[in-house]
């Protein structure tokens, strides 16, 4: 007998979310606008975004792990959805200047706006950071990660990340199939991927 997917977390559990500005000094800072200007947990669905919060404290995991493999989970909330979703793949890097050799420049070059040609999963189980996405009228909307939080971007938004002033996060990357990590730095309106999240989030909006 299946079993009904795992619901998402209630609003109240989402991540904080607001309106950055264009162009940021500074990518670690917190870049809310003045007066801010908050993002719901109903607009950040709209685009596509899916959250649960978990329990990272119950359960422990490598500082690095690739490979992981996600039959491994022991956290019965992560092997739910990892079985809701199709996870098969899955690896585990921890984002900080000990950790990640090139780190400065790694951290950069996450920022670099892209999308990629498949959903992007991460399961935060240490330290904090931001995921930028783009908003339905291309502005950029900062999404706060922390530890406990796992979040799926569509295939085919506009994203980027970047660490926070604390300069590190512990991070889970889930995959269907072969993993595949290639970003398609923008412009890339034409790819396929682009293309199908245009008409599934965008475009049927506007009808």
């Amino acid at each position: 007998m299946k079993t009904e997917p795992l619901a998402q977390a209630p609003d109240s559990e989402w991540p904080e979310a607001w309106m950055m500005p264009d162009e940021v000094e500074d990518q670690k800072a917190n870049n809310k606008l003045e007066p801010n200007v908050p993002v719901t947990s109903a607009q950040m669905r709209d685009l596509g975004i899916a959250f649960w919060k978990m329990d990272a404290e119950s359960f422990s995991y490598p500082v690095k792990a690739i490979p992981w493999d996600p039959k491994d989970a022991l956290d019965p909330k992560l092997a739910q959805i990892r079985d809701d979703r199709g996870y098969s793949y899955a690896d585990i890097i921890t984002v900080h200047p000990d950790h990640l050799p090139g780190y400065e420049e790694k951290v950069k070059a996450f920022f670099e706006e892209h999308i990629h040609d498949a959903e992007e999963i991460r399961y935060i189980m240490g330290g904090s950071g931001f995921f930028d996405v783009r908003s339905k009228e291309d502005k950029w909307i900062r999404v706060h990660i922390k530890k406990g939080d796992l979040m799926t971007l569509p295939e085919g938004i506009y994203h980027r990340f970047t660490v926070d002033e604390a300069d590190m996060i512990h991070a889970m990357r889930l995959f269907i199939g072969q993993p595949v990590w290639t970003p398609f730095n923008r412009p890339c309106d034409d790819h396929i991927s682009r293309k199908k999240f245009v008409h599934e989030f965008i475009e049927e909006t506007k009808e």
